[in-house]
């Protein structure tokens, strides 16, 4: 009977709980936040609204509290609910100051909101209307009390002295405490004399209220004299901070003469930058604080006559802030739960769990609170509910929701039925999973066809309900039903399993040996179920091969029941552990095979110089790996700043096993890097990295400098020239040449030292040396190593003079109107110098100018060797000109001639050839144009020149006086035809370019388009079709 009854009443609940998934427990969206009224007693109809909003499904209902009391809006009541907020009408400071709270609730439970305080911010008028008189001597310390009158909320303070605006000015001598409201006036001095009203100010109402005022007089019996400080304002000796906010802490004291205020924490810690020390108002502001600015903080005032000083302990604390959270859940009937909840705060946080909205308090062996956790054991459905941690301390409190749901269920299987097949390998282990939702738990059975399943050493019911079978048999194969039952019921679901061949792996694993760019297979064979597809995998050092990525490298080659692959061009990376692995739906197999690559010798390492001289440098190394073929031999290279990348050096023999080597034939006094390189029978590998930078021994020069010339220069000079010797060929610093000369047939050499290595030539100038007379001259070379060699001797020539006779009997003509000739007697013809004979000459300057201009605009046309006239060209037309004739030598220019003027022609006739006919006819071409007639300032036409040619080919001349021509021409061939006409200026301007296209046994016709300046447009009449060419 006791059955039944549950069942009847759990099964409905059960029900409920079933229902679609839009069902949701009440969660705040929005939570009451405390107020501070401001009473004002001109204002008649005063209220305040209290925010609550919550989601949920259903949709919550509200109720609130105060001070723990549940609040009723009835109807005429000043409560009213607008959703869940909560107004209040015509407040009234005793009677609705106080906590509030909102619950919501629907059908899954309650949930209460964190606490809002309602309080009255006011101020009172002061109750005193007249204060006495303060008498003090000039120099002594005073202080004016202000005492507020009776308010709620913040104040602020200010004094007025006399009468407003004046007011007090607070700094080093007089400060306002912004916690009593009192003035303190350091050191009295005969301008304090007056009236002081301290104004009080309530920062939540604006409200402004001022006290009576009080006379301060001094006394007549003398001044006071000077004095030690003495504190009269203090901060208290604990002062708790909350974490986030802004601390001041108020330090001033009476003295004469006024003492200074400063502060220091104790333990010797400076302030940070956020720190505000204004220390003219006696005020110590720390904003933002946090848990490193709590400690002891000490305020010294200090004068001539001594210091005092205040501690005081500013301590953090923080409001509870959770960390772990209760989180909804779904228990069974029966079952247990355990909530954790946890916080930060300082002090320490207490924790209390809330059921509904209600304080749950703890039963003796079933519900129980331990440090926040809450646990309940033997669940029952009374146990359903809305749950709530508050974490709290002095400072304030946090709330958390959480949902529990308790679940009573017979055996279902509808979400979770037996798999209807499962395989298995004869031989391998197979895992029937049994998972019915049921509540409570209850007893799991199984049974194969029809008979029930007694566990053996094989077969086994695990405490979850799914049955193992291990070493699988073909007799295993068959119907397994699974079998649920608890005190709400009994249900089974049912599934086949099926006994499959095992897959095996035919190929034996083993160690492949390749070399570097052929190719192998690496075979992957197996037998298998023939009801089961295989499928391959391979994986190189246990990472899977994506085929189709990895270069190409990488191939399937296998059949059906094969898993072979084939590597191409195998390159060194690819050595390592290869495994193919096969799986079916009921088992899976591998296996690995070694596959060594030998390849080049990778590069060597740690390239070391340990010797060097002036020619020669010993290295040393570290073999890089083999790649599976033994090292034979190793190659050297060197790199200089003057090579041309990496160069093969001179060594002796390097036979694998050797690891050091010496190089020789270096070049001196240059810096080297050098690298290594190791061959094997498979080939040479890459180079090491270079060695460090390494700089041969200097030593004597033995390169001299090339092409050693000279000539030229001024009278009395001997200009000597050469090739710089390069810098990788100096062997030394301290570089230079070393220059001897002498006159031809002397005996003995003078010499010059040239200290520059980039230096090219050497000027010896002396008024003894005669012009254009040989010297024997070599260039020799020196470094800080002393002198090297000289080259060969040469023949150079010193400077010679510039020609003295000048040409004679200079005439020119005009050839056209750009061109003219110009003639003259030369002179005798010298290239040697002789003791007897006229400066020696290598051509002639011609120097020529229109008559508008002056001479020293004048243009030079230089000629070469012995001739007596040249061409002037890209002259003006019908412009005169003047022209003067000198010789000239290196020396110069010699004297100019006598001026001779010519003028120019006229210009060609500028008027191309117009109206251009063509025809062909039995191998002839006919041309026919308009005659050109030349304007008044251009030269008359005397005839006209016919430019023809095949393409890409050099062009043919036809002259003629006449306006047509006919030209014995293939027409079986593309001409392309131009025509100029010409007179004494020149050639004037062409006609169009004419095309005449390729016609084969016919008669054409044509003529050039006036239309365009730079082609001809010919049109043709063949066979009676018109056709265009440009």
């Amino acid at each position: 009977m006791m059955l039944l009854w549950k069942l009847l009443v759990l099964l409905p609940l059960m029900g409920c709980l079933a229902v679609g998934s839009g069902l949701q427990s009440p969660v705040f969206t929005k939570q009451p936040g405390s107020i501070v009224f401001p009473v004002d007693s001109l204002e008649k109809s005063r209220e305040v609204v209290f925010s609550c909003e919550a989601q949920g499904s259903p949709p919550p209902f509200y109720r609130w509290r105060l001070n723990g009391s549940i609040i009723d809006p009835t109807s005429g009541s000043h409560y009213t609910l607008s959703g869940g907020n909560l107004r209040i009408s015509h407040l009234n400071k005793d009677r609705d100051a106080g906590t509030y709270q909102c619950l919501a609730s629907n059908s899954f439970g309650t949930i209460i909101s964190r606490e809002a305080s309602l309080t009255f911010a006011y101020l009172e008028n002061f109750k005193t209307h007249r204060r006495s008189s303060v008498s003090v001597r000039e120099g002594q310390g005073v202080v004016l009390l202000c005492g507020p009158p009776s308010h709620s909320g913040g104040l602020t303070f200010s004094w007025i002295f006399n009468k407003y605006p004046s007011v007090v000015k607070q700094d080093s001598r007089r400060f306002i405490s912004q916690e009593t409201g009192n003035l303190y006036i350091a050191k009295v001095e005969p301008s304090d004399v007056g009236n002081y009203t301290c104004v009080v100010t309530n920062t939540v109402t604006k409200t402004r209220v001022e006290g009576p005022s009080t006379p301060l007089v001094l006394r007549s019996d003398g001044v006071m004299g000077e004095y030690e400080p003495k504190i009269e304002v203090q901060f208290p000796e604990l002062v708790p901070v909350a974490k986030g906010s802004t601390v001041k802490l108020e330090c001033f004291a009476l003295g004469n003469p006024v003492p200074s205020i400063t502060w220091r924490r104790v333990d010797g810690v400076p302030f940070s930058r956020k720190v505000d020390m204004r220390k003219v108002s006696g005020v110590l502001e720390i904003p933002y604080f946090q848990q490193e600015d709590a400690g002891i903080y000490e305020c010294t005032a200090e004068n001539a006559k001594g210091r005092n000083a205040v501690k005081g302990k500013l301590s953090f604390y923080a409001p509870p802030q959770l960390i772990e959270l209760p989180q909804d859940v779904q228990k069974a009937i029966d079952d247990s739960l355990v909530w954790e909840c946890k916080a930060t705060g300082k002090p320490k946080p207490s924790y209390r769990w809330m059921k509904n909205g209600e304080n749950l308090e703890s039963v003796e062996g079933r519900v129980q609170v331990i440090n926040g956790a809450l646990t309940i054991s033997r669940l029952t459905m009374g146990d359903m509910a809305m749950y709530q941690c508050v974490a709290e301390n002095k400072h304030g409190e946090v709330y958390s929701n959480a949902e529990l749901k308790v679940v009573a269920v017979a055996p279902d299987f509808s979400h979770s039925p037996v798999k209807k097949h499962t395989l298995v390998r004869e031989g391998g282990d197979v895992l029937i999973e049994c998972r019915p939702k049921m509540s409570p738990r209850g007893h799991v059975s199984w049974r194969k066809g029809s008979e029930t399943l007694r566990e053996t050493s094989r077969m086994s019911i695990l405490d979850s309900g799914s049955l193992r079978i291990s070493n699988a048999s073909k007799s295993d194969a068959g119907l397994y039903t699974c079998v649920a039952r608890n005190q709400f019921g009994e249900n089974s679901s049912a599934g086949n399993l099926l006994v499959k061949e095992p897959t095996v792996i035919t190929t034996q694993p083993g160690t492949l040996d390749v070399t570097v760019g052929e190719s192998i297979v690496l075979a992957c064979q197996v037998t298998h179920d023939p009801s089961l597809e295989p499928r391959f995998t391979w994986f190189f050092n246990e990472q899977v091969i994506n085929f189709g990525s990895h270069g190409g490298y990488f191939e399937k080659v296998g059949g059906h029941s094969a898993g072979d692959i084939m590597i191409r061009n195998i390159q060194l990376r690819h050595a390592g552990k290869y495994t193919c692995a096969v799986q079916t739906k009921v088992d899976s197999s591998s296996i690995a095979t070694d596959l060594i690559v030998r390849g080049p010798p990778g590069p060597p390492t740690s390239v070391h110089v340990e010797e060097i001289s002036d020619s020669t440098a010993s290295l040393s190394w570290r073999p890089g790996p083999d790649n599976h073929s033994p090292i034979t031999a190793y190659t050297i290279q060197a790199r200089t700043p003057f090579s041309l990348g990496w160069q093969a050096v001179t060594t002796e023999v390097v036979g694998g096993r050797h690891l050091m080597a010496t190089v020789t034939d270096l070049s001196p006094w240059v810096e080297y890097e050098f690298r290594v390189l190791a061959s094997n029978t498979v080939g040479t590998g890459e180079p090491s990295k270079p060695s460090k930078q390494a700089r041969t021994k200097e030593t004597l020069p033995k390169v001299t400098p090339a092409n050693v010339s000279g000539g030229g220069g001024s009278r009395s000079e001997l200009v000597i020239t050469w090739e710089p010797v390069p810098e990788e060929l100096q062997n030394g610093e301290g570089f230079g040449y070393v220059v001897a000369f002498r006159p031809y047939n002397a005996t003995g050499w003078m010499q010059a030292a040239v200290p520059f290595a980039d230096a090219a030539r050497y000027i010896f100038k002396n008024d003894s040396v005669q012009p254009f007379s040989p010297f024997q001259v070599k260039v020799g070379v020196y470094n800080n190593k002393g002198e090297g060699p000289f080259g060969p001797t040469v023949t150079v020539y010193s400077a010679e003079e510039e020609p003295v006779r000048t040409p004679s009997r200079v005439r020119a003509k005009s050839l056209s109107a750009s061109d003219v000739e110009v003639m003259w007697r030369g002179l005798p013809w010298y290239t040697s110098r002789k003791p007897d004979q006229s400066k020696r000459i290598l051509g002639y300057e011609l120097r020529y100018w229109e008559k508008t201009e002056k001479e020293e605009t004048a243009s030079v046309l230089r000629t070469v060797g012995n001739q007596t006239s040249a061409i002037i060209q890209g002259l003006k037309g019908s412009t005169t000109y003047y022209v003067t004739v000198r010789a000239y030598n290196t020396a110069g220019a010699g004297p100019p001639s006598g001026v001779a003027n010519v003028t120019t022609k006229k210009p060609p006739p500028s008027q191309p050839p117009l109206k251009v006919m063509w025809n062909t006819s039995n191998s002839k071409i006919v041309l026919n144009w308009e005659q050109v007639k030349a304007l008044e300032n251009e030269s008359e036409v005397m005839g006209y020149k016919v430019l023809y040619k095949r393409r890409h080919s050099r062009p043919s001349v036809m002259e003629t006086n006449t306006t047509s021509v006919e030209l014995s021409l293939p027409t079986d061939e593309e001409y392309i035809i131009q025509i100029k006409p010409f007179g004494e200026g020149g050639e004037g301007s062409s006609s169009r370019q004419i095309t005449i296209p390729r016609i084969s046994g016919s008669t054409a016709v044509g003529s050039a388009s006036t239309v365009s300046t730079l082609s001809a447009l010919s049109t043709i009449a063949l066979s009676f079709t018109a056709r265009t060419s440009l």
